[in-house]
């Protein structure tokens, strides 16, 4: 498709003029803005000013090139149009690539003229000396979404340039504009010296993201598994404490156990490192031998490796012991060889215990409920986690880290509806609290503290305990997403999309963040990015995959879509709330008004018996255009510490309700608990 001149300029005549006759046209606008003029002005006010020059000589030859009308000079900022968005963003690109070369020369960072650009196309209004209108309006608010040195355009903009223009084009999704209706799609332009230095700080930073793959078990007993399993935990654990280190968490890790034959390459690329630890085990009588080697994915060179041979007279510090020295020897040769890095100190004895129980069948009790929890299966499965979880505490009641496997069952369960939500609640109280007191540095309580404070809507404690998790071990990916879903119900849902990009980045197969990021990625109007994730995370959480999907196809109206998602909720989770209530709420939008009902009955029942099923009620409710009941639910939800604030917030398929004025005080309401 070519690309055609949007507007031929037309001067408005000395009568117009007399007579202050405006016009309206459709044109290319262009922002542009001085980086760090003002901090330049009170260091050097000198300075300051001869850079204004040169940068206002530079460009203006350019504009005139490509065509462009200069409007007026703001300062350090010129506004620009064009009759072609083509001729505007070859104008963009020019400038920076003269500026980019001009700055190569400059060995002080104070003399280099560094720009930001934004494009927008759109109607203009014009008058005998200015411009104004929504294109202008736009262009101004895109132009500090562009990176140093880089130009921002609009979705308008990118429709007309894309098959013409000479460089690649990213979409940065949809953005609020402070005074612009509506959300606005933004593109920026990818500058090939650009992409060069972010290629190379990628594979820096890539680097020192490690993974440390199950350990083998080659002991003739298999039974001797569990002491691998506890191995390769402990190294983790050892390693993420060092700062300089983005350590895979063990939930994403312990996926490859079943798959050894997967290459090197294939994993680096899943879990998106630079570095990979793998080793094995083998135990023969009261002697253990322990490999391990450090692998660089991009050549898969063998960076380093080392065996270690030990008495097995004391298992636990024996596993410390070897973590250690493995964490000594990985960060001496990493970061000293990494530009940029500091050296780390030889002693890493200081680190926080990760072993906090000496008794054996504890210890392998626990490994067992973890293994069972990551897996996320079944309820059933998660029960049995459950007795794994509470045997271990049973053996030692010292034993922190398991009271914390309780604790996250629990709620895991109160939040399906396979136990009593206030029961639940309650238990991880317990819990968590006894964890904390017997060991104040452990990560994971105050983690699982954070999600249990979120859930009764006491946010100030949540956001302390999420941040001191992140303190304590940056390496878990929880903390982030409760991070979240506190920003998210603050209105800010670009920051938890960032927060949720983070913790993917720890935890790259973590299944609550994978579904939780598609999700907010829809709320964020960002709906081809979500159907883009969906697809490519359906196998690794089909279920939430299915839901959020199929709540997509509500909002679209495509119910025979919505029927086969509902099929799959059916077959992967049937006795789910989300299950009943997404049965009840399409029966509902076709028309079947006593399957609806029957959906609300059951979850009735369910709700009688300590189940927090309330919203869902009034989800269906609402699907039957019964707005009283909807919000008579949703109020007793807000009681019960359950509002779905993100759906009542954010999601388009509950945008009636948001005109609802009695949902509008609820949402004050939880707004000012918030704020408290």
């Amino acid at each position: 498709m070519k690309t055609v001149a949007v507007q031929v300029r037309v001067a408005l005549s000395k009568e117009d003029q007399r007579q202050g006759i405006v016009q309206r046209r459709l044109a290319a606008i262009m922002f542009t803005d001085l980086v760090g003029y003002t901090a330049l002005s009170q260091q050097s006010e000198s300075l300051a000013l001869e850079l204004l020059e040169e940068h206002r000589r530079i460009l203006r030859l350019i504009f005139s090139k490509h065509n462009g009308m200069e409007i007026k000079t703001m300062g350090d900022a010129f506004l620009v149009e064009f009759a072609s968005a083509l001729e505007a963003a070859n104008c963009g690109f020019e400038i920076q690539k003269v500026l980019h070369e001009r700055n190569l020369s400059q060995t002080e960072e104070l003399k280099r003229i560094r720009l930001r650009i934004g494009v927008h196309l759109g109607d203009v209004i014009h008058s005998t000396t200015d411009v104004y209108g929504d294109a202008v309006n736009i262009a101004s608010r895109i132009e500090p979404l562009a990176d140093e040195g880089g130009v921002c355009l609009t979705r308008q903009v990118y429709d007309h340039i894309h098959n013409n223009f000479n460089l690649p084009l990213t979409s940065l999704g949809q953005k609020t504009l402070k005074n612009v209706s509506g959300s606005v799609e933004v593109y920026k332009i990818l500058f090939p010296w650009k992409e060069q230095a972010v290629r190379k700080q990628q594979a820096e930073s890539t680097k020192m993201r490690i993974a440390v793959l199950p350990l083998d078990n080659f002991s003739p007993d298999p039974n001797d598994e569990f002491f691998a399993d506890g191995m390769t935990e402990e190294l983790i654990d050892r390693l993420a404490q060092v700062k300089a280190f983005r350590v895979i968490a063990r939930t994403s890790v312990m996926g490859y156990k079943k798959q050894k034959d997967k290459k090197i390459s294939e994993i680096a690329k899943e879990l998106g490192v630079g570095t990979i630890v793998e080793g094995s085990v083998r135990k023969a009588g009261s002697r253990i031998r322990i490999t391990a080697q450090l692998i660089d994915t991009a050549s898969e060179e063998h960076l380093w490796s080392d065996r270690y041979d030990k008495e097995l007279d004391d298992v636990f510090a024996v596993q410390t012991e070897i973590a250690l020295k493995i964490t000594n020897e990985l960060a001496g040769k990493m970061i000293v060889s990494t530009p940029g890095s500091v050296s780390p100190s030889r002693d890493m004895s200081t680190l926080h215990p990760s072993q906090d129980t000496q008794n054996m069948d504890a210890y392998i009790d626990y490994l067992r409920g973890r293994r069972l929890f990551a897996e996320k299966g079944s309820v059933q499965s998660i029960k049995h986690a459950l007795t794994f979880f509470e045997d271990a505490v049973r053996l030692d009641p010292g034993f922190a880290r398991a009271r914390v496997g309780i604790a996250e069952v629990v709620l895991w369960l109160g939040t399906e509806g396979a136990m009593p939500y206030l029961d639940a609640n309650k238990i991880a109280h317990e819990e968590l609290t006894r964890a904390l007191e017997l060991n104040d540095t452990l990560a994971e309580a105050h983690s699982t503290l954070s999600g249990l404070f979120l859930g009764e809507d006491k946010f100030a404690a949540s956001e302390r305990e999420a941040r001191r998790a992140i303190e304590l071990n940056p390496n878990l990916s929880d903390p982030y997403r409760w991070l979240a879903q506190i920003v998210a119900g603050n209105g800010k849902i670009d920051e938890a999309v960032r927060l949720l990009e983070s913790a993917l980045l720890v935890d790259p197969m973590d299944i609550n963040v994978i579904s939780f990021l598609g999700r907010v990625y829809f709320y964020a109007g960002r709906e081809k990015e979500a159907l883009a994730f969906w697809e490519r995370t359906k196998a690794l959480s089909p279920y939430r995959t299915s839901a959020h999907s199929m709540e997509y196809y509500l909002v679209i109206g495509n119910y025979a879509k919505a029927s086969q998602m509902l099929q799959e909720l059916e077959r992967l989770r049937p006795e789910s709330g989300w299950t009943e209530m997404y049965r009840g709420f399409l029966a509902a939008r076709t028309g079947d008004v006593e399957e609806a009902r029957h959906s609300i009955e059951k979850l009735e029942k369910r709700g009688a018996s300590g189940e927090l099923t309330a919203f869902f009620e009034g989800f269906i409710h609402y699907a039957l255009g019964d707005m009283d009941e909807f919000v008579k639910c949703i109020e007793q939800s807000f009681e019960l510490h359950g509002l779905p604030l993100l759906e009542l917030m954010y999601s388009p398929l509950y945008e009636d309700a948001r005109k609802d004025p009695r949902i509008i005080e609820i949402l004050r309401k939880q707004s000012a608990e918030r704020h408290q």
